[in-house]
């Protein structure tokens, strides 16, 4: 016989940032709220652990921009603990003829005149134009998209009024804006900085943008935009800027958790949830893996769209041209990542060294050319894995010396490309250790002691983001980032408004506007349409 609960308001299933993000607003206007979180810790996906005696590090996702300052103002964040510091260089990209290009801090347009004076002098005009396009992203993270909707015009009519403000937002921008906004949408990453650049280091810098965590050539048409979505962020009121937090990310999910308690969340983890259950079409709690019954007038979902409605529902629930389509939305971001633990600085040929320099607090870029990038894409396919990858090296210990012994460091490893499913039916369990040893390699090629370095390291493959995190086929977004699965779109037309299928139920997550990254915008905007039901009476507890 399973054990029933008493009553919530809410129940959030998955106690990730967003969940987070979601319970505290909930709560913060009066709702009593519940959050599920499935392993030992929240977090989800940020979070800190120390993988090597010694040696702590952000286990997956890895550095700071995209979180919303309006979330870490009206929570409170640096009062229950967030301090995040700021790169002293934005990129370290060492070239395949032994030099480099390190951008940021004032030092891109001399450092680009190295390779085409031409390039420098369009840098100012390529950043105002992606700038004022970033604006008008930044208007619309915290928005509710248009939902597109089938019924009588009682349902339509506050839809066509927000689709009319977002026509506002475009209409600020003139129409040469409007033309880019077209192209960044339409595009690939390539071709848009081709347009723009002749030397191949700042496109590369530029271009990794559109690559990391999607699983695409930079060719692939529509990657512009995902190189625009890793622009809009800001660290510390700086545009466009990145950063660190103090005891790594999972420094932010912990001050989330704290701003959510002191709000009056109730959060239980070690808390697996096997099905949301369904009543007269209505969702109405969640059944535990240990067959625990809890019940709520709403249930809110913080996962992947493709794990939560294609495992946790009893069949015949979901209206089945709905879970149709939800079974062939679109997972995997390529993404191969690793800690390691270091005796000393990676001694970069290009740029030698073994005390911190500033590009050593940077993001460093093993990835030199838009072409070796688009080879190891379809190396990928072929293959599993490219075996010349993409390779982002971050070393935050360089910013914060609480993740490593004294005189030591860690370093993540963001790694492209590698095939979210290996052919053949093979398993990442296989190669895991085989593919972490490539990407070593492929560091040490450009500083010559790294490996040597290495006291110990930990590896997630796809398979291992999947098993730990629920990151389905790996993928850090929730679902690819393609014009199909963005804005009203994302995850299904006519559902993009952060409502599922059935009365009561909501998702909060990255598979929803505005998609992935450390944003904190899912929560947020799912917090406010649950409210705005809430006051019509639209939750009413079965």
């Amino acid at each position: 016989m399973a054990e029933r609960s008493t009553d919530s308001d809410v129940l959030i299933v998955g106690g990730g940032h967003n969940g987070l993000v979601c319970a505290a607003y909930l709560a913060a206007a009066g709702l009593a709220v519940t959050v599920l979180e499935r392993r030992g810790v929240v977090g989800g996906a940020a979070v800190t652990e120390e993988f090597h005696p010694g040696f702590r590090n952000s286990v997956a996702s890895y550095t700071v921009s995209l979180l919303n300052p309006v979330v870490i103002r009206d929570l409170e964040l640096a009062k229950y603990g967030l301090q995040v510091v700021e790169r002293r260089c934005a990129n370290f990209l060492p070239t395949a003829d032994g030099r480099y290009l390190l951008t940021g801090g004032g030092r891109t347009h001399d450092e680009v005149a190295r390779f085409s004076a031409r390039d420098a002098g369009r840098l100012t005009a390529y950043g105002e134009r992606l700038e004022a396009i970033a604006d008008l992203l930044r208007d619309l993270v915290l928005t509710t998209p248009p939902n597109v909707t089938a019924g009588d015009w009682r349902t339509a009519l506050p839809e066509l009024v927000r689709g009319a403000r977002l026509g506002g937002r475009l209409r600020r921008l003139d129409m040469p804006l409007r033309r880019e906004l077209l192209s960044l949408f339409a595009m690939s990453a390539g071709d848009y900085l081709d347009n723009w650049f002749e030397s191949d280091p700042i496109k590369a810098v530029y271009g990794f943008d559109g690559v990391v965590g999607n699983y695409a050539s930079p060719y692939t048409p529509g990657s512009a935009y995902v190189l625009l979505h890793h622009v809009f962020g800001e660290v510390n009121g700086k545009k466009g800027a990145w950063g660190h937090a103090i005891g790594g990310m999972g420094a932010i999910t912990q001050a989330m958790a704290r701003a959510a308690t002191a709000r009056g969340v109730t959060i239980h983890v070690d808390t697996p949830v096997r099905e949301v259950l369904v009543e007269n079409g209505r969702a109405v709690g969640v059944l535990t893996q240990s067959g625990r019954t809890l019940r709520a007038a709403a249930v809110v979902s913080n996962l992947n769209p493709k794990l939560l409605y294609t495992t946790m529902f009893a069949p015949g629930t979901l209206p089945e041209e709905f879970r149709e389509h939800m079974s062939h939305w679109r997972c995997g971001s390529g993404t191969f990542r690793m800690n390691v633990a270091l005796s000393e600085l990676p001694d970069f040929t290009c740029l030698p060294g073994r005390t911190a320099g500033d590009h050593h607090t940077s993001g460093i870029i093993i990835a030199p050319t838009l072409s070796y990038m688009e080879r190891a894409y379809f190396d990928a396919r072929l293959h599993g894995w490219s075996r010349q990858p993409i390779v982002e090296l971050v070393i935050p210990s360089t910013l914060d010396d609480s993740l490593a012994p004294p005189g030591q460091h860690v370093a993540s490893l963001f790694c492209q490309h590698v095939a979210p499913q290996l052919p053949n039916g093979e398993s990442w369990d296989t190669h895991r250790e085989q593919v972490a040893d490539l990407m070593i390699d492929t560091v040490t090629a450009h500083a010559p002691n790294f490996r040597a370095a290495v006291l110990g390291r930990q590896i997630m493959s796809p398979l291992d983001l999947e098993r730990t995190f629920g990151l389905t086929g790996g993928d850090i977004a929730h679902g690819a980032l393609s014009l199909d699965q963005l804005f009203s779109a994302r995850p299904m037309l006519g559902y993009g408004n952060y409502r599922g299928p059935l009365g009561g139920l909501y998702m909060c997550g990255a598979g929803t506007h505005p998609g992935g990254g450390v944003t904190g915008a899912p929560g947020y905007n799912a917090a406010r349409e649950i409210l705005n039901d809430h006051r019509r009476g639209r939750l009413r507890r079965a």
